[in-house]
């Protein structure tokens, strides 16, 4: 494949700046052109390299790839040194990523549903595409939006209702859970008598912090029944959360499915439970999604 080094000059212009308007600027030549150039060399390898909308441009996947190898090679010319090995090695990784030679997965995920959910279609992914790379990016399900808005991420994995999630985005159903109140028996006096929501408030309640949509569920559920919710412990961590309920330091609230049946931990049965929520697949609606993240798609 013939290398066009103004194309990549072009291109690491735009790349660097993130903008159409500045790659001109500093190339001196008119912003229909840098349009022209990026379209010519996207053509030429098949993939898009930049989202583009009204507000802001960003480098696709593909696009970061190609960065990669474009940057250093652009500083070897400067230098008086070869660098097309190193732009057609970029071009080779870029068009392995349409077969799923190469490429990368990037996903947007908390703690708790890596560990929990995804970890074993990562699994079947890894086994299905052992060249792809996957990078796994933890934050909580509100910070997992931010991520899918800047194009840190090609898709999420989240909690739903998410106050964060716009119309732009593209929401698929994965999983309902349903959130419970646990605690050690041998700490506090728990039975199978089922109990009011608002008797969890003689207890030390233990759950997730302010910044998640988990506590913004309880306690929207507590005020719409009159209740202040006031925990006396907040951690950015569900496990860790588990851990001191065992010890007795209260009763924690986390998703059924990390509950296992022979956990010292027992499920505070309630007479008005709360509402079911769903695990969410999320994905940009304007935003290319690359053939890795496609395949991602259909194993999940």
């Amino acid at each position: 494949m013939d290398i066009n080094l103004e194309l990549y000059k072009v291109f690491y212009y735009v790349a660097t700046s993130l903008s159409f308007s500045e790659a001109s600027r500093q190339l001196f030549i008119s912003q229909s052109a840098v349009s022209q150039s990026i379209k010519t060399l996207e053509k030429k390898l098949n993939h898009t390299l930049f989202i583009r909308s009204t507000k802001k441009v960003l480098l696709t996947p593909e696009g970061e790839l190609l960065l990669q190898h474009v940057k250093p090679a652009l500083q070897m010319l400067i230098e008086g040194e070869p660098a097309m090995n190193l732009i057609k090695r970029g071009e080779m990784q870029i068009m392995e990523t349409g077969s799923l030679g190469g490429g990368q997965l990037r996903i947007g995920a908390s703690d708790t549903i890596c560990r929990y959910y995804l970890i074993r279609y990562l699994q079947q992914f890894h086994q299905a595409f052992p060249d792809v790379r996957i990078k796994v990016t933890n934050s909580t399900s509100i910070g997992c939006v931010e991520l899918l808005e800047k194009g840190q991420v090609d898709l999420i994995v989240c909690n739903f209702p998410n106050s964060r999630l716009g119309n732009h985005m593209q929401i698929r159903v994965l999983k309902e859970f349903q959130d419970i109140f646990i605690g050690n028996p041998e700490y506090f006096p728990l039975n199978d008598m089922p109990r009011e929501l608002n008797t969890l408030l003689e207890y030390p309640i233990l759950m997730l912090s302010g910044k998640s949509t988990t506590s913004e569920y309880l306690h929207q559920a507590f005020a719409s029944q009159g209740l202040n919710l006031l925990p006396e412990v907040e951690l950015n961590s569900n496990d860790l959360l588990m851990d001191l309920a065992r010890i007795g330091l209260g009763i924690a609230c986390i998703p059924d499915y990390m509950l296992s049946p022979d956990d010292s931990l027992k499920p505070i049965s309630l007479i008005s439970g709360l509402s079911p929520r769903q695990l969410v697949l999320v994905y940009h609606d304007g935003q290319p999604l690359s053939q890795a993240a496609e395949r991602f798609l259909e194993i999940l």
